[in-house]
């Protein structure tokens, strides 16, 4: 081993499956570079006088919550706002969920910074111990936790606290870490959080509660499911409530269906993480080993990271337009850790692909 305590997944596969791996990961890393030619987001400015248009969405958020915190009905308030931004308002998911907005109202400004930054130093607490014993000495696991700082870097800016993505994101990656065999219901609870302030958390839940099932664990896959259902009723008595608000000339959105491919996933993921600080081809690169650490990394945590990756890598591309690539920070957080198990498993898939004939040498004693 390099890094890891044990050797990855890919140790000990036959040479054909070992050749086909790697094939597959030549495959992934073409694919990255396919962000090479989708469209960029609009750049920001980075004046705080433009704030209001670099951050809009942001901005609407704070809006509602200050209208909340005055006293105002979650719904008629976030209806003004939107009509006044000349948001869409159709169909009702147009509408974020009201926990965030209704909790930070009820809270002052400093606490909820207090929050989001406390939310932040657990979700790094909980990785250290969760991966500590996957590595076997202290550099490789100080790297990791470099990485997953790398990946948190929009996590604990204050003025994105407003932002459902960045508080969901933050309970994926703890729920995540939490989650052990035989331990997962505090993973399933912070997952059915997560839920409650972005619906799309679902489908981090959806991986986790289908692995329970293939593992056999029927108790942990109701929790999820469990979670599932709450949310169920959350989005009915939600769209219900928005119907009570919008009128018949309200503008409806303009659909989610970007199909722009897996190199928008890649794109949304290398400027939500501190690989946008790296020129696009080699930030794009670094998301394939990273995408192929986490499948190399031999524990049920690395099978589920690996698998909710893939799950938001369709959503966002089928469904991501070039002004939600912030979809990607539901993932975010922990995704670079991935990296620090990249090392094991490309020397283990290329020793299987690639094995080295052994050398016999044979003596004859003559008496």
């Amino acid at each position: 081993m390099i890094w890891l305590a044990r050797p990855s997944r890919f140790a000990g596969l036959s040479k054909g499956r070992a050749r086909l791996g790697l094939l597959a990961l030549l495959m992934l890393l073409a694919g990255t570079l396919t962000a090479l030619a989708v469209p960029q987001p609009a750049a920001v400015s980075g004046d705080a006088a433009d704030r209001a248009d670099d951050q809009a969405d942001v901005v609407l958020y704070e809006a509602i919550v200050d209208g909340v915190r005055h006293g105002g009905d979650y719904y008629q308030v976030a209806a003004e706002r939107l009509r006044t931004g000349d948001y869409p308002m159709k169909p009702f998911v147009t509408f974020r969920l009201p926990t965030l907005a209704v909790v930070q109202a009820m809270m002052p400004a400093w606490a909820v910074i207090g929050l989001l930054y406390a939310l932040a130093a657990g979700v790094m607490f909980a990785w250290f111990v969760r991966l500590r014993p996957a590595f076997a000495r202290p550099p490789p696991l100080i790297v990791a936790m470099v990485l997953l700082a790398g990946g948190m870097g929009a996590f604990v800016q204050a003025d994105l606290a407003a932002f459902h993505e960045v508080w969901a994101g933050l309970l994926i990656a703890l729920s995540l870490a939490l989650r052990r065999p035989g331990h997962w219901i505090a993973a399933a609870g912070i997952g059915a959080l997560a839920m409650l302030i972005r619906e799309t958390a679902a489908l981090y839940v959806a991986v986790m509660f289908v692995l329970a099932l293939a593992e056999g664990d029927r108790r942990e896959a109701a929790g999820w499911a469990a979670g599932v259902a709450l949310l169920a009723i959350a989005v009915v008595a939600h769209a219900h409530a928005v119907a009570q608000v919008v009128r018949p000339f309200d503008p409806a959105s303009p659909g989610w269906a970007g199909v722009l491919g897996f190199g928008f996933f890649v794109e949304a993921m290398t400027l939500s993480t501190a690989l946008r600080l790296a020129p696009m081809g080699l930030a794009a690169l670094l998301m394939g080993f990273t995408l192929f650490g986490w499948a190399a990394w031999r524990d049920g945590t690395g099978i589920r990271a690996f698998a909710t990756f893939c799950l938001y890598a369709l959503l966002i591309a089928l469904f991501g337009r070039v002004d939600t690539f912030y979809w990607g920070l539901m993932v975010a957080p922990a995704i670079l850790i991935g990296l620090a198990f990249a090392p094991d498993g490309l020397k283990d898939l290329i020793a299987a692909a690639f094995p080295r004939r052994r050398k016999i040498t044979v003596t004859r004693l003559t008496p």
